[in-house]
């Protein structure tokens, strides 16, 4: 199988809602590139709602649907993160916190009402947000010489690679964003550049 290069996932933050018996389930989704954004959200959200009872989320930062993270924050094991992770595979969608606060009404939903609760705050959330499709894209660091400029500056016209930062002086640097699918094209001719250095960076 070829790798899939693309993921869908979500163009900006949304929220939606669930009540059920006096409980408010508020759903919160949000585009996400690490985790050290994850942790910044959550912080934001507690202090945002400092008389909810739960803060459950679900996370996914990779396309590949075994690589998450789940959080029951206090409710019964199962009942929370798992079906907020679950409305985020429903929706294909990857590079995305879901994160649903509830504020208890007094009356206890149960299991199969948390299940269906939380995945129903989660799926609400989905559905306000607008979906788009984006490439798994690499990024790269190449140095080289004054000299070779206007060869690098070429390659990068043609394989349409987006420039994320470039520095030209005797020694030259730039760094540039190549979709995985093209990744091996790109690099076999970046390497054909007398005296090119390449280095991967990170994969965004």
């Amino acid at each position: 199988m070829l790798f899939d290069d693309t993921y869908r996932t979500i163009a900006e933050p949304s929220e939606g809602i669930f009540r059920d018996r006096g409980s408010k389930f508020i759903g919160y989704a949000f585009p996400l590139s690490t985790y050290e954004e994850a942790k910044l959200i959550l912080q934001r959200i507690r202090t945002e709602h400092p008389k909810a009872r739960h803060f459950c989320w679900a996370l996914r930062l990779s396309p590949d649907r075994s690589v998450f993270r789940i959080q029951d924050d206090g409710e019964p094991s199962g009942t929370a993160g798992r079906p907020i992770l679950n409305a985020m595979l429903s929706a294909d969608l990857s590079n995305v916190l879901i994160v649903v606060v509830r504020y208890f009404g007094g009356t206890l939903l149960g299991v199969p009402g948390l299940i269906n609760a939380y995945k129903t705050a989660a799926a609400e959330a989905i559905k306000e947000s607008s979906i788009v499709e984006k490439t798994v894209n690499d990024i790269y660091e190449a140095k080289f010489e004054y000299l070779a400029m206007n060869e690098v500056m070429r390659l990068i016209k043609e394989e349409q690679l987006a420039v994320l930062d470039q520095q030209f002086d005797n020694h030259c640097s730039i760094r540039f964003e190549v979709r995985k699918a093209n990744l091996n094209t790109v690099i076999a001719k970046m390497e054909k550049i007398e005296g090119l250095r390449l280095k991967y960076l990170t994969t965004a």
